[in-house]
């Protein structure tokens, strides 16, 4: 797993949602590799933004706060970059159900008028695009490959769906060079855990620092497979300084898998403390869950030569270690 660092280099790079988990722990990578670096967010309370997550390299990257829904502030801050990555999203399963408008405005059309502003303005960008392995749906089989059924859940996933597809249209059209990452369960340090709206890993990870009892819907048996944080920055950069990922999708995954009530009693021991329990699911959840689902990701592994490094038991050690450490910038202890 290697690529010339060097193209990074002074190079000019954009981060939609560069506040957030992914964008900032990517900002910190790209400021070591010497980029000049510009985050864009809107820190709308509801999503992943936070100051915090930047506040060792603060001097060191640029901040714009405008939203990726504002075509005139994208349009501008578009001009003049080298590389985009496109990672703002509006990411709560149960949010795009009972607001399913905002949805489709940040994930689709705002993703759709991002694509104009780089064909009519910068056609030379690089894009990546952060999609999901929501687009998949319920697995017809397991592990899930990029040739699997696209068949979505709810309205999260299939306005993902477009915003991927509008940036494989342009590059097939218009010879953008735009690629997708469909990220599974990623993790680490700067993701949200003040509630589940990001993954529910976030919050069991409040929850088991505060001493609550981890709330596990269903009977525990769903498999899941997680990426730590360092793993998805590495494809990231992987994709964008690689031409051979100009019109793809990749797969990301993690050869562990683990069910939920194996994953929680993980925890628990690597915690030293905590108990979780089994709940039935509220009937919201119930018609979105996808039961079991795990990755696939040979093809990025064969094409492009990445691979998952960070076992689950030492990502989360990091992960618990990091908000113990600074769990008073993520959520208010009153809350």
């Amino acid at each position: 797993m290697s690529f010339n660092h060097k193209i990074f280099a002074d190079a000019n790079i954009l981060v939609t949602g560069g506040l957030g988990f992914i964008g900032s722990s990517l900002a910190r990578q790209l400021v070591t590799l010497g980029a000049k670096v510009t985050l864009v967010d809107s820190l709308i309370p509801e999503y992943g933004g936070n100051l915090f997550n930047i506040h060792d390299i603060r001097d060191h990257v640029t901040v714009e706060l405008a939203d990726v829904r504002d075509p005139q502030a994208m349009t501008s801050l578009i001009k003049g970059r080298e590389f985009l990555f496109n990672l703002a999203g509006q990411t709560s399963h149960l949010d795009s159900m009972t607001d399913p408008m905002t949805d489709l405005m940040i994930n689709a059309a705002a993703q759709l008028s991002i694509l104009e502003a780089c064909r009519r303005y910068n056609p030379g960008l690089k894009i990546v695009f952060a999609s999901t392995r929501q687009l998949y749906g319920r697995p017809q089989y397991l592990p899930v490959d990029e040739k699997h059924p696209l068949s979505p859940v709810d309205v999260n996933g299939i306005n993902k769906l477009a915003g991927e597809s509008y940036h494989l249209l342009y590059h097939n059209v218009y010879k953008i060079r735009a690629c997708a990452l469909r990220l599974t369960n990623s993790y680490g340090p700067r993701m949200r855990v003040k509630d589940a709206r990001q993954t529910f890993l976030g919050i069991w990870i409040r929850h088991i620092i505060e001493g609550k009892p981890l709330r596990i819907f269903g009977d525990g048996r769903q498999r899941r497979d997680f990426n730590f944080i360092d793993d998805v920055i590495e494809a990231l950069l992987l994709v964008a300084a690689a031409p051979a990922s100009e019109g793809q999708v990749f797969n990301l995954g993690h050869s562990e898998h683990i069910s939920l009530q194996d994953l929680a009693a993980l925890l628990v021991r690597l915690n030293g403390s905590g108990n979780y329990q089994l709940i039935p699911f509220p009937p919201d959840r119930a018609v979105i869950d996808i039961g079991d689902y795990y990755s696939d990701f040979r093809k990025i592994q064969n094409a492009l030569g990445w691979a998952p490094r960070v076992s689950l038991e030492d990502g989360l050690t990091r992960t618990l270690e990091y908000y113990r450490r600074y769990h008073a910038h993520y959520w208010n202890s009153k809350q």
